[in-house]
Formats: structure tokens, C-alpha cells, sequence
């Protein structure tokens, strides 16, 4: 058999030595050993007794078509550190695959560094055994729990993304990826090819990815693996890799063709990194991908029950179904885990045997040890910058207009300055970051770029650490891979489009909430969103982009990993970003306008309102008695301007109602301490809210997101909530207010409907503030502008 390269040359099988493919071989039986072991047995790991039905599982789980394939990878990409010392780690595509990586782990020693109970013997192979997929124990998948990981693969679409998010800045650093063919149908992975336009070969690692190609998924064939040669070929030069084969189904000669694969593979790893760091190479790397064909199910049962399994769809799970309660299958399951010699691979004790470890790196090496999986290892604190340097000067509330993005941009500028050397900080977005005036960076990094550059381009560089392209999908993968290896960063998105990555966001959430659960984990920094160009300010867009509720989604999510803040102007945003830049094991969301709005706080005020979360604007309210007649409450930067415009509506026309202005900046404020860290109790609640005065609530989503955080405080019958109603168009900044009832003139309409006995003595004031929105539709079908009360408003406390 011959190892193919689709760019018209070839070569012979590698020079391998006999005794080093025997251990190659030897290995891989021990894990495919292993792994079938999980998947079936809770007792007599080894068959040294008779098999029989109460050794098996009572229920089956897991996945044995992808595991051989996988073992063959671990196998290799072990050899490849060993021989070369050489920093590696794997993404998993194939996370249903667990069987494997936990099979692999173990023999190479790194699960019992983490589980001294799993020891590397027959008790210890009798514990990996039971706990695979069983109650108390582990999941099936390649989860947080398996050493070596940073992908779970549960869903599919995303490991090539994390590989190279992983490779990003780790230049020593090899990030091998396993592909399965049915991942390679979606969406976010056919994407992600295209991250090699991304990958800095000076300042970046590499990243290998093997296409596993064994020809179905759970039920169908896949496409890529019923493409003809030539057509798959071409597909992967035209997104520029060079493609390796590796096919066969005779282990040695398959064993022989894969050494001479990663051989290649690396030896064009390393010209294309010596030439470019050498500064003797100016066009983009075309990188390697190994295309491995191996048949799906491969060594485990060819035929069961008279059809054929080995090379199906029926070896994609349990190829044996009926163990416990059918003596063929049990008899077959016998015959197939004693076809890999377990008495040769190990010892009377159960221990591996010499030649099944001799492929194997030592410590950090083992790919189960390699301290970017464990990305808290490595992980430096992230210098903070002095907010002064940047904050904005507030003479006087209201007084001055600044875009909260743009002043963050130069902060972001600042961090991306005091990090030039280490090169742990990205940010990334697609194809936003000037849209959402975060352009201040451009003054200490540029947009990483490896293809042409054109005259005409304006911040390409091949070295930038802003990244941008036009799929969020692919900006999600590339900086969960890049903060689970130990380094920081920023998403910025429209608002309406980070709903694109919901799933994902949320697999990563779940990722946090099982990583804090192991002791072993270290914290990792955390993943910040940052939302604009948000649903109150789309002049150019329109109602296609106009939907805040990625903060629900968070919300419904684990309490302890997950917090939205929405600060009202730009210094409260400042100095959120600096809070959420040094979080740990969180998702961070941060709803910030980027187009101008009035300052209201000084540096000073707004660290002491970060701080609290939610807090009295007394400046803004009118009470002085022990409660206040009405709460007028906001969270965003839009309701916080309706909120004070009402504030001061209600001042000049209703001087004697005594008013009490609340902004909630951690959205989490709002629930109750016992579900979420950041929750009042009910006695700070009732404090700021009052237990029974109404509350008029202007909030920037979907108003009964604010029902479902409060609906159990004592003053919820009282609390009437305003947001975003799902009405939209292209239209006036006020008119969407309006639209949705948001604005100053239907928050004073509400305050006269609820506040007792002011729907009669304050009708006339009533009816003046509908007649405004009245007027407002009529004006601006005219003039195409809001009305000059809007727009020349100021405060004025």
C-alpha cells in the first residue's frame, strides 16, 4: 500500500523497524482492548474468567465505530512526540469517541495522575471499565473530565475551529485535529477550513487535521467519503492543504503508511515554519492534511446475526446489542476482545507491558499531560491598564456624548500594547470591529491576514491579533480554543447575531460547569461578549437586526458560570470590561451601544455602581420621604435615557410625586441569591425595589426575561416591565422606542396608571404625553428625524 499525496508525487511506505511497528501495533490492540472494555464490561477486565451475563453492562452506551481510527491517531501522534520531543496536543472531533482518549489516557499513565484510583493495573483497568458511561461515573464523550481535552465533540462542527484557536500564539505548539466525516458535513467545520488564511507561521503553532474518513454516520453514508478521489482531492488544495492519504484495513500496513504520514506532515510543518520565521517566505502556507480511510467498526465484529457490521453504519455504536441476553453475542463479544491478545499487552497484574508503552512520550509530553489542555497551567494575569488614562471627564450628568465602544477600543488598545510581547490577548469579531468603534486597536495591532494584501487594505498585517471573518461560528471556535490553552479575549458582535452561536455558547458553558466541578482543572480566563450595534440603534438595518434575547439564552443557563451586565454609558462600561477581563471559568455578556450617548458618571461613581450592580440614582429621583411613591428602574444604555427623561418629566409636571430612580447594571442582581452568586437576598431586594410600590421597569430585551428573575419578590404584582416587543423596521433611533413602548412619554403614562390616585388629578398630563407620541408618528413621516424635544434633550438635575 502506498501513501498518496495529491500534489503529483508519492512515497514509499516508511522505513520502519520491525520491533518499533510491533509496539506501534501493540499499543493499538491494548486500546482498542480498552475501549471495547468500556464499553461493555463492569467485572472480569482482563477474561480470566469465564464471560457471563454479570459481567456486562445492563445498559450499552457508547461508540465503537470512530475508536479504532482514534487509537491509531493517539498511537502516532504519541510516536511523533517521543521521537521528536515534540508539544502536542489533539482535538477529538469525534467526541462520541471517548472510549478511546479515556482508553489512551490510562495506558499512557496521565488518568491515573488525576485519579490515583484508576491505577494502571487490573483493579485500576476494572474501575475505567465500570465507570465508562455508568451512573456516578464518566460520560461517553471525550468531556472536560478526560485528560488532554479542550473539546467534547457532542456536538459536532467546531474542532477544527478550536485547533487552531488552540495554535493561535503557541508557535511551538502541535495541535492535531481528528475530523469524522459525518462532522465534516456541517456547516461551522466546512468553515473552518478556511482558518489556515489566519494561521501566522512565525507566531502560531500548527495544526494537522486528519480527515477521518470510515464512510458513514449513525445511519448514511457520508458525502466526503463517497466523493471520488480526484473531486476530494481537489476540494482540499482548493482550500489550501496538501492532502496525505493513509486507507487500508491491514493493521501493519496501515500502521507502516501512518508513521510515514505524520513523517511528512512534519517535515513540511517544519519547512514551512523555518522559512517563514527565517523572514524567506512571503506567500500563505499551504499546510498538510492527512485524509485516513479505515474501515468503521475496524477489528471489532465483521458480521452479526448474518449482516455485515465491520465497515457499516451498524458499527457505529454498540455493534453488539444483545450480550446479556443473547449467548452468541456473548460468545462474540468474547472472541473479539480476546482477538487483540490481551495476555500479550498485559501482565498478571494487568499492567501494560513494556513493548505497549514503548511508543509513548514521558510527562508533559503525553498527550493526556500536556499542561494547553489544562489551559490554567498557563494562564498570566492580564495587565490592567489605569481606567483614568482613560475614562471619560463628567463635569456635569448628561453634559457630554460619547460612544461607550469607541472609549473601550482604546482601552482594548492599551491591553493589546502591554501584551506585544507575551501575546496572550486577541480579539474577534466578524468583520465589526470598526463598525462597532473598536477601531482604537488598529493603533497597536492590525487584523491578522496570510493572504494577498492590497494597496487599498487598510490594517491587514500578517502578525495582527484582531481577528475578523464572516462567521461567527468560526470567531466562537477560535477563542474558546484560544482561552481553554491558557490566554484572553474579547467576541464583539451585533447583538442580533451572536443568536448564530447560541448552541455553542452553551456547550461551552456546560464545558465551565463540569471543568469547576474537577479539582484538577485550573481556572481559565473567561469568554467575553461583547454585544452592540444592539436593537435600539439599527438605523441602517432594520428589523432583520433588531433581537436582544442572547441574554435569555444565557440566562437559562448553569447560574454559577454565567452573568450579563448592561452599563449605561462609558465609564460604567470601562469598568466592566476591566471586571470581566479578569474573570475565571465565566461567560461574560456585556451589552454596550457604540453609537454616542450622554455620560452620567463620573470614574469614580461608576466603580462604586459596578461594584453594587444595581443601585438608587438619587441625583435623578425626586424622593426624600422613607418610600418613594414609584420605582422608575432601567437596565441599558437606551431605557437608562427614557427612564431619566420620564424622571424629569414627572419633576416639572408632578413636583410633588416622590420618585426613586433604579439602573440594574448586573442583570444578575435580580435573582435571588440562592440561585446565582451575584443574587440579592429579599432584604436587598425590597430595599431598592420597595415590597409594594409600583415599579415601572424599562429594560433593553424582552421585557419577560425581568418577570422570570423577580416573579418570586414581594413586589412583583407591583412591577411593570417595558422592552423590546419584537416591532421593528428602519426607522428614527426615538421611533423605536416608541414602537415598542419604551419611551419617556408611555413610562409617565404608566407611572399615572399605577401610582393610586393619580389617574385622576393627573389626566390632563395624561393625555399631553399620548398627544406627543401622536405627534411624534406625524412628524417624522415628514421631516424623517425625531422631534426636536428628542433630539435637543438634555438633563438637567
Amino acid at each position: 500500500m502506498q501513501e498518496f499525496i495529491y500534489d503529483s508525487t508519492s512515497a514509499d511506505e516508511h522505513e520502519l523497524p520491525q520491533d518499533e511497528l510491533d509496539s506501534l501495533l501493540a499499543h493499538w490492540r491494548a486500546a482498542n482492548y480498552l475501549a471495547a472494555g468500556q464499553i461493555y464490561l463492569m467485572d472480569n477486565p482482563l477474561l480470566r474468567e469465564e464471560l457471563v451475563p454479570e459481567h456486562i453492562k445492563p445498559r450499552l452506551l457508547g461508540h465503537w465505530g470512530t475508536v479504532p481510527g482514534l487509537n491509531l491517531v493517539y498511537t502516532h501522534l504519541s510516536r511523533v512526540a517521543r521521537i521528536r520531543g515534540q508539544n502536542a496536543l489533539c482535538v477529538w472531533g469525534p467526541g462520541h469517541g471517548g472510549p478511546s482518549v479515556l482508553a489512551n489516557s490510562w495506558l499512557e499513565g496521565s488518568y491515573a495522575d488525576i485519579h490515583p484510583d484508576v491505577s494502571r493495573d487490573g483493579a485500576g483497568m476494572a474501575r475505567l471499565f465500570r465507570q465508562f458511561s455508568f451512573p456516578g461515573g464518566v460520560p461517553s464523550h471525550v468531556a472536560p473530565d478526560v485528560p488532554g481535552s479542550i473539546h467534547e465533540g457532542g456536538e459536532l462542527g467546531y474542532s477544527l475551529a478550536h485547533a487552531y484557536g488552540a495554535a493561535f500564539d503557541h508557535p511551538e505548539l502541535l495541535v492535531a485535529c481528528v475530523i469524522g466525516d459525518g462532522e465534516a458535513e456541517t456547516g461551522p467545520l466546512a468553515t473552518s477550513w478556511h482558518s489556515n488564511k489566519f494561521l501566522d507561521p512565525v507566531h502560531d503553532g500548527a495544526v494537522l487535521p486528519i480527515l477521518h474518513l470510515n464512510g458513514y454516520k449513525i445511519a448514511n453514508p457520508t458525502v466526503l467519503a463517497r466523493l471520488p478521489q480526484t473531486e476530494l482531492y481537489d476540494l482540499l488544495r482548493g482550500y489550501g492543504y496538501r492532502p496525505i492519504e493513509v486507507a487500508g484495513d491491514d493493521p501493519a500496513l496501515v500502521h507502516r503508511a501512518m508513521a510515514g504520514a505524520m513523517a511528512r506532515a512534519m517535515g513540511r510543518i517544519d519547512e514551512i515554519q523555518a522559512r517563514a520565521r527565517a523572514g524567506s517566505s512571503t506567500e500563505r502556507a499551504h499546510w498538510p492534511v492527512i485524509v485516513l480511510r479505515t474501515p468503521k467498526g475496524w477489528t471489532g465484529p465483521v458480521e452479526v446475526d448474518g449482516v455485515p457490521v465491520e465497515g457499516t453504519w451498524r458499527a457505529h455504536q454498540v455493534p453488539l446489542s444483545e450480550v446479556r441476553t443473547n449467548p452468541d453475542h456473548l460468545r462474540m463479544l468474547r472472541d473479539w476482545m480476546l482477538s487483540y491478545e490481551p495476555e500479550k499487552l498485559f501482565d498478571e497484574d494487568g499492567r501494560p507491558r513494556e513493548h505497549v508503552l514503548r511508543c509513548l512520550p514521558e510527562g508533559a509530553l503525553r498527550l493526556g499531560s500536556n499542561p494547553h489542555a489544562n489551559g490554567g497551567l498557563l494562564l498570566r494575569t492580564l495587565p490592567k491598564p489605569p481606567l483614568e488614562d482613560h475614562a471619560v471627564e463628567v463635569k456635569r450628568r448628561g453634559g457630554s456624548v460619547r460612544s461607550a465602544t469607541a472609549v473601550l477600543g482604546h482601552y482594548l488598545a492599551e491591553i493589546m500594547r502591554l501584551t506585544a510581547d507575551r501575546r496572550d490577548f486577541r480579539l474577534v469579531g466578524p468583520d465589526e470591529t470598526a463598525s462597532n468603534r473598536l477601531d482604537g486597536v488598529y493603533a497597536e495591532t492590525s487584523k491578522t491576514w496570510q493572504e494577498e494584501i492590497l494597496p487599498v487594505d487598510e490594517h491587514l498585517s500578517r502578525d495582527g491579533r484582531v481577528m475578523e471573518v464572516l462567521s461567527e461560528h468560526l470567531c466562537q471556535g477560535w477563542l474558546e480554543g484560544y482561552l481553554l490553552t491558557g490566554r484572553h479575549g474579547v467576541f464583539s458582535t451585533y447583538e442580533a447575531f451572536a443568536h448564530i452561536i447560541d448552541s455553542m455558547a452553551n456547550q461551552h458553558i456546560k464545558w465551565l460547569r463540569t471543568a469547576r466541578e474537577l479539582p484538577w482543572r485550573a481556572p481559565v480566563a473567561s469568554l467575553n461578549y461583547l454585544l452592540t450595534s444592539h436593537v435600539w440603534r439599527q438605523d441602517h438595518n432594520g428589523f432583520s437586526h433588531q433581537d436582544p434575547g442572547f441574554i435569555d439564552h444565557v440566562l437559562n443557563k448553569s447560574p454559577e458560570v454565567v452573568r450579563v451586565y448592561l452599563p449605561p454609558d462609558a465609564n460604567t462600561t470601562l469598568v466592566v470590561a476591566e471586571n470581566v477581563l479578569a474573570g475565571r471559568d465565566n461567560v461574560n455578556v456585556v451589552v454596550a451601544g457604540k453609537q454616542p450617548r450622554f455620560d452620567w458618571l463620573s470614574l469614580e461613581e461608576a466603580r462604586a455602581h459596578c461594584a453594587r450592580g444595581a443601585g438608587i440614582w438619587e441625583w435623578a429621583g425626586t424622593e426624600s420621604a422613607a418610600e418613594p411613591d414609584v420605582v422608575l428602574a432601567c437596565a441599558g444604555d437606551v431605557p437608562t435615557l427614557e427612564v431619566l427623561a420620564a424622571a424629569q418629566l414627572l419633576r416639572l409636571h408632578l413636583p410633588e410625586l416622590a420618585v426613586r430612580v433604579v439602573n440594574v447594571l448586573d442583570l444578575t442582581r435580580l435573582m435571588p441569591e440562592k440561585e446565582h452568586p451575584h443574587g440579592y437576598s429579599d432584604f436587598d431586594f425590597d430595599a431598592l425595589f420597595t415590597r409594594d410600590r409600583p415599579v415601572i421597569f424599562a429594560y433593553h430585551g424582552y421585557p419577560w426575561l425581568i418577570h422570570r428573575l423577580a416573579y418570586r419578590r414581594t413586589v412583583h404584582p407591583h412591577m411593570h416591565v417595558r422592552g423590546y416587543r419584537e416591532f421593528g423596521t428602519t426607522t428614527t433611533p426615538f421611533d423605536m422606542v416608541v414602537l415598542n413602548d419604551l419611551d419617556r412619554y408611555r413610562l409617565v403614562m404608566d407611572v399615572i396608571d399605577r401610582v393610586p390616585g393619580l389617574a385622576r388629578r393627573a389626566a390632563a398630563l395624561r393625555q399631553e404625553m399620548s398627544d406627543v407620541r401622536t405627534r411624534h408618528h406625524a412628524w417624522i413621516r415628514v421631516h424623517g428625524d425625531d422631534l426636536p424635544e428628542v433630539t435637543e434633550w438634555t438633563w438637567e438635575g
